[in-house]
Parts: structure tokens; C-alpha cells; sequence
């Protein structure tokens, strides 16, 4: 799969699977020091991993298909990163209290955006979304969904809008199927879903 999209600003954008390219995922969410706190997409995947089982882990998951999300490029370079699988692999989301099943159907879920410094602003999230949309539909997923934050139209804070927004899945071709009793950043969180077939 590679969902390449229009030239930005004269930026070439290339979305791929994170599957064979863990070392540009450690890029965009890794650490240089493997003792250190980085995320590695681990919140919803398992935190009880340390600091230190969380790279292994995840470059085992990006050595295997489906591979955890998807990777975009910017003129070659590794920009931005988005999560997505299949739900019932995300531990924290088949525990929630949060956020509701709406059918036994396995929905694939897109749960992180995250965009390199010297990439925002510049409409990465939108690619990485329907590079994520493209990537679930290939590995045969019947319906995709994510949890953003409703934002009233006002700006969110990077660090709450990891979750992305309504607008963005809205923009995408999501529909808002349940509201949730999650949050980010203090904003109520929608789940949002797109069915992929029939």
C-alpha cells in the first residue's frame, strides 16, 4: 500500500505502512536513549511495558503484517506517524470504560496521530488518516473508527490533539456514531467511524 497525495506546498507526501520501517517509526515517536520515557505508541498497545520493553517490543510488531499504523513522508523524510490495527489488539481499548463496543465486528481503530516539529501546519494529519483508512481496507477491515476530540472549531493543544478532532474524521468521511465518556485535553472525545463495506 502507498497512498501518495498531491504535492503541498511543493512537498511531495507519501503515506506507507510502518511494516520494515522501524527505524523511521523510532524517529518520528522513539528516543534516543532507550531508558527514557517515550511514548513508542505503547498507551493503548500495553503501558505495563518499561521504558526498555517498549522499542522491542514495537520493532517486533513492525517486523510482521499488518505492521501497528502507518508512516508519512515528506520529500523522502519521515514526517508524522498514525496508529492504527485492529481494536481487540489495543489492551487499553478492550478494557475501557470509556469508550463503548458498538458491535462484535473487530473495527480497526486509529488511536494516535503524532507529526514531527518543522511538519505541522501543513495538512499531515489529513494524509496520515486516509493513509490509515487505505492501509486498514487492505488487511480487509469491514470498518474503521477513532476517538477524536470535539472541538467546538477552536485550537487544541499538541499534546491533546494526539487523538486528532471530530473535524479532521468529519473531513474524512467519518460519521460521529456514539459519544463516549472520554476526554483529551478537558474536551469530550466522539467515537467516530467509517464503514468499508457492506
Amino acid at each position: 500500500m502507498s497512498c501518495a497525495g498531491p504535492s503541498v506546498g511543493g512537498m511531495d507526501i507519501e503515506v506507507l505502512p510502518a511494516t520494515g520501517r522501524f527505524e523511521d517509526f523510532a524517529t518520528v515517536v522513539g528516543t534516543k536513549r532507550p531508558d527514557a520515557g517515550g511514548c513508542w505508541c505503547m498507551s493503548y498497545r500495553d503501558s505495563r511495558l518499561s521504558n526498555l520493553e517498549r522499542p522491542e517490543y514495537m520493532r517486533e510488531e513492525c517486523a510482521n503484517e499488518p505492521g501497528p499504523g502507518v508512516l508519512a513522508y515528506v520529500d523522502g523524510e519521515v514526517a508524522g506517524w498514525c496508529s492504527v490495527a485492529p481494536r481487540s489488539t489495543y489492551r487499553r481499548l478492550t478494557k475501557s470504560r470509556t469508550i463503548p463496543f458498538l458491535d462484535e465486528r473487530d473495527a480497526w481503530s486509529i488511536v494516535c496521530f503524532v507529526v514531527r516539529p518543522g511538519y505541522r501546519k501543513k495538512g499531515l494529519m489529513h494524509h496520515l488518516l486516509a493513509g490509515a483508512v487505505e492501509h486498514a481496507a487492505a488487511h480487509g477491515a469491514e470498518v474503521v473508527e477513532g476517538y477524536p476530540a470535539e472541538t467546538g472549531g477552536t485550537r487544541i493543544d499538541t499534546i491533546s490533539g494526539y487523538v486528532g478532532t471530530v473535524e479532521l474524521f468529519e473531513a474524512a468521511g467519518f460519521h460521529r456514531a456514539s459519544p463516549t465518556t472520554a476526554h483529551a485535553g478537558h474536551r469530550e472525545r466522539w467515537l467516530m467511524r467509517r464503514e468499508l463495506s457492506g
